[in-house]
């Protein structure tokens, strides 16, 4: 036997040792564990890597310490918020959905606060979005807190730092964490001036061999009194300069209230989390607020270091709250069988669902499931609309015009179970009226995917399909 033969055989085994490792100690879902099982057994020679990249679990070590980091949070008024919930005493908007049970849910399982009297304002397009957060930035008088999944060392990537760079030498703190993944691009140097200029910068689990559980968050806090959340990284691309994928659709809100306490304990969490120089609560982190606004909000998160994948939950609980109309935006659609079967189900029992896609993909595999998945919906009677005019990258589910989500997470078992997410849940009919006509006006700019339309794909785009709903559950 020569040398070839030998690696060859070897490569088999350590194949053969995984596939049993993910059977037994894996701790994977059952529909994962076929999955990797499948990969490991057809691409031998180059499942292993895939697996150290995509299929190790997070370490014990790190749960824990996520778990048991010492909270920032308001704990006294979440506790005083609950038993107002149990006792009826909580205010809540008129509408006409059963929302108490939702916000019931999200206080007592997910920890979090329902705030009233916020300002929210929508932005769809990222030149709005970044031109609103630079002049909050050089408006800042006391603290910057950001986190972003991606900055690009680009055009605005930076206009954004010198904007950082220029509020530490007013004597404003600047504290940037980015992922460690999504913002690997972005160089050694690039940061160096924020950094000597005082601001602080940390990269969240920044190993290149881990492309799960990534901070998938877009958080952005100005002196605790402003807070963004949404779909918006920082890059080029997203004000639409990215000749692939033309231009950038998506929804970010500004918020101004009560709300941003919310997104300020989460931003000291994932802070803490990654950094031995940890933020102690302060006052000023957490000022008094104006009154500012008719918007009731709550913001979740979800994430591996809780088993409870609370944003899911809360999708499945909106669903099954609608009694006319489901409009879902989302750049991949691929969710677990819960999901997709109680929309199945709303569709049986009468409620309209509409849901917007991309018509190019970011991800060639993602796109095929996404495209497969949602044709499944247009049989049981679903609207599904392509977007014609660049990406859509937006996070959204509006239900009856009444109750809305926007924020970081995809439908799609990445968001749900792998990565770190933050969705702001609103509940105020004019908000969500907004959001629905943006929806509409979006709608203008897609074609339809009909049943005769999916007949005609190409042997090529059936088999990727096939291939793609084969592994659906490690995309």
């Amino acid at each position: 036997m020569n040398i070839v033969t030998y690696l060859i055989a070897f490569a088999y085994l350590i194949n053969l040792i995984l596939i049993l490792y993910i059977i037994f100690q894996g701790r994977h879902q059952t529909a994962q564990t076929w999955a990797w099982i499948l990969v490991l057994t057809f691409i031998p020679l180059i499942g292993f890597p895939l697996y150290i990249l995509f299929g190790r679990g997070i370490a014990k070590d790190k749960l824990y310490r996520l778990n048991h980091e010492e909270r920032i949070s308001m704990n006294k008024e979440l506790e005083q918020q609950r038993h107002d919930l149990k006792d009826g005493k909580l205010q809540l908007p008129d509408t006409h959905l059963d929302i108490q049970q939702l916000i019931y849910m999200l206080s007592v399982s997910g920890g979090s606060l329902y705030s009233r009297h916020n300002h929210i304002d929508l932005f769809i397009d990222g030149t709005e979005k970044f031109e609103h957060l630079m002049e909050d930035i050089d408006r800042a008088q006391n603290h910057i807190h950001m986190e972003y999944f991606c900055m690009d060392p680009d055009h605005i990537g930076t206009a954004i730092r010198d904007k950082l760079v220029a509020a530490c030498h007013r004597g404003v703190k600047v504290n940037l964490l980015l992922d460690g993944w999504g913002s690997s691009g972005i160089g050694k140097h690039f940061l160096d001036s924020l950094v000597q200029a005082g601001g602080k910068v940390e990269f969240f689990m920044p190993s290149i061999l881990r492309i799960n559980y990534r901070d998938h968050r877009k958080i952005a806090v100005i002196d605790g009194k402003i807070g963004y959340i949404g779909g918006f990284n920082i890059g080029d691309e997203y004000l639409g300069l990215n000749p692939k994928m033309g231009y950038w659709r998506d929804n970010h809100l500004r918020i101004q209230g009560d709300a941003v306490y919310s997104l300020q304990s989460h931003f000291l969490m994932d802070w803490n989390s990654q950094t031995k120089r940890t933020e102690a609560y302060q006052p000023d982190y957490f000022p008094k607020m104006d009154q500012t606004g008719n918007c009731d909000v709550q913001i979740i998160t979800s994430g591996p270091d809780s088993p409870l994948e609370q944003i899911k939950m809360t999708y499945l609980r909106m669903v099954n709250l609608a009694k006319e109309e489901i409009l879902i935006q989302t750049p991949y659609y691929i969710p677990d069988d819960s999901l997709h079967e109680a929309l199945k189900l709303a569709l049986l029992s009468g409620i309209k669902v509409r849901l917007q896609i991309p018509n190019k993909p970011d991800h060639l595999l993602v796109y095929w499931a996404t495209y497969s998945l949602a044709a499944e919906l247009v049989d049981y009677g679903a609207t599904v609309e392509i977007y014609d005019n660049g990406f859509i990258h937006a996070k959204t589910m509006i239900i009856d015009g009444e109750i809305a989500s926007v924020g970081s997470a995809n439908i799609d078992i990445r968001s749900f179970r792998l990565n770190f997410e933050i969705n702001a849940i609103i509940y105020n009919p004019q908000f969500s009226q907004k959001l629905r006509n943006t929806f509409m006006e979006t709608s203008k700019q897609c074609h339809q995917l009909t049943k005769e339309l999916y007949a005609q794909r190409s042997r090529l785009i059936k088999f990727k399909e096939g291939l793609a709903r084969l592994i659906q559950p490690i995309l």
